[in-house]
């Protein structure tokens, strides 16, 4: 049971944590929802994105699905 569902679940929380650690200004991420951004600012528990568009989005660190490659 423990390594069918537990440790990997706990697996993919380090790996989340470790990314949302690793958060800087200007790198391009992709929210949990599908929204893609650049990282304007960082606060302790908010990211502030800009969209494609222009417009400013203030998400929760915890909905920072992953980085996409710098281009």
């Amino acid at each position: 049971f423990y390594f069918l569902l537990i440790r990997p679940q706990r697996k993919r929380q380090k790996e989340h944590e470790t990314l949302v650690g690793e958060l800087r200004r200007g790198d391009k991420v992709i929210t949990n929802g599908g929204i893609y951004g650049t990282i304007e600012s960082i606060s302790e528990d908010s990211v502030v994105l800009k969209v494609e568009s222009g417009a400013t989005l203030r998400v929760t660190k915890d909905s920072i699905g992953g980085k996409r490659s710098r281009k």
